[in-house]
This record gives C-alpha cells, structure tokens and sequence, in this order.
C-alpha cells in the first residue's frame, strides 16, 4: 500500500515515501497523506528538524504514480483538483516553519525533484539522478509546482530540465545548484542525519526566523519599518539569554523554544 510513513526519534521526524514496486511514485493519497503529517508537525514544537526521504534505496521517488493519471485527472476538474492538492502539499514543506532536508537515494523524478526542491536542504548520494522527463510524457508542470524548482534553480536550469528532458546526475546537479551536497551513496543517510542534528542543536526560533527572513527578502518589497523592527523579537525569548549565558559560561546552550 502506498503511504507516507511519519516517524519521530527525539528532536528529528521523517516523512518516508513509500510505494513498494513503484519506486516510491507519489499518488493522490500520498500527496494528502503528506500534507497532513505537515500540518502536525508544523504545530509540534518538540520536533526541531524534518527529514524526508524515499524507502530503500533506490529512489527518493519517480514521479507522480502514472497509472493513477488515466483516472484520477482525465477531466480538467479532476486535474485542477489533483493538482492542487499536490501545490498544498509543497507549499506545506515549504512553509513548514522546522527546517527540512531531504535525504536522496537513487530516482528524483518529476514529482520528486518537486518535493526536494520545496526541502531547505538536500543531501543526495552520487549515485543519485534527477530531472523531469515530462515532454515525452505528453503534459506540463503545473505552475503550482514549478515555482518551487523555478526559486530553487532559476529559469536556466528549469529551462534545461524541462525542454530537454535530460536527467542529471548528482555531480551536475550540485553544480546547477539543485543540490546542497553530494556524499558517496553509503553515507547519504548519515550525513542526512548529521544535518538534521546540527540544525536541531541551534535556537529553533531562530530557525524559523531565519526561514521567514530568507523568504520576506526574495520579495521586491522593501522592509518596513515594523518589519525591521520585529527582526529584534528575539531580544525577548528565553533563548536568546540562554545562549548568550551558555556562552559566557562555557558550556552547551539548552534551548527550549520560547
């Protein structure tokens, strides 16, 4: 059975695709399923990082499940609905307010180049290869998952990706910037999870800060002056004098959130 499986081990939760036979290729369900477990995390202050990955090793997932494609959205409503609910889904990774990364193992095609790009990280293995050989499929992306890999990428590479259909290895992927790192193939998930624990050791607020200021700045608009000074909202959390204290006292900062 397809599913997005939702584990939680300490400060760290993954979210695994799972489509045994299939490659981990994402159905309706799973793009709901997805969204949902999304939903719960982002309100679950003890869970300071998310990684999602695919299960096994073989692929993170190739694409959307393509047999669904003949039932699930063969009118233009049944498109716009599907289609939808994918966009809720990214915009619910990338809006989660716990970092993300993405944990890459082999296929990370079409639907799941889409989720990797929504991720703030990606950790891929070499072995691991990505694109969207949609054109030879017959349709487009739909511009509520484009814009994700658009942000990521810039039109150049999207370009590349799109019109030629060409899949990339992980080396060339890093070097168009669709990656954050590339580690040999036995140490994906390690470094996934190094990753994730050096994220879960810094201040979460300032995580999330962080998360909400790189998304304000991509926008045209300059700041306001009530913007720039909710910048400074963390003169008043508990953990910005626990840190400055952890510091002056030599010792590890213990950061609760608040």
């Amino acid at each position: 059975m397809a599913t997005v499986e939702c584990t939680v081990d300490g400060e760290i939760a993954t979210l695994t695709l799972n489509n045994p036979g299939k490659l981990n290729a994402i159905d309706l369900g799973m793009w709901r399923m997805l969204f949902e477990n999304l939903a719960k995390i982002a309100v679950d202050r003890s869970i300071r990082c998310v990684v999602l990955r695919g299960a096994g090793n073989q692929a993170f997932a190739a694409g959307g499940d393509l047999e669904e494609f003949l039932t699930a959205r063969a009118t233009l409503d049944q498109a716009l609905h599907y289609h939808g609910q994918v966009a809720a889904a990214l915009q619910a990774i990338a809006d989660c307010p716990q970092p993300t990364v993405a944990l890459i193992e082999g296929a990370c095609i079409g639907g799941g180049l889409e989720i990797a790009a929504a991720c703030d990280l990606r950790i891929a293995g070499h072995g691991a290869r990505f694109g969207a050989p949609i054109n030879r499929l017959g349709f487009s992306m739909y511009p509520g998952e484009l814009d994700g890999l658009l942000k990521l990428a810039g039109p150049a590479v999207v370009k590349e990706i799109l019109l030629e259909g060409r899949i990339l290895s992980a080396r060339e992927a890093y070097e168009k910037g669709l990656l954050t790192r590339v580690v040999d193939d036995a140490g994906v998930a390690d470094e996934a999870y190094a990753t994730a624990r050096r994220i879960c050791a810094g201040a979460p607020l300032v995580a999330a800060w962080h998360k909400q200021w790189i998304r304000r700045l991509q926008s045209d608009l300059p700041l306001s002056e009530a913007e720039k000074a909710a910048s400074f909202a963390f003169l008043d959390s508990d953990d910005y004098r626990e840190g400055l204290a952890a510091f002056f006292e030599k010792r590890k900062p213990v950061f609760k959130a608040r």
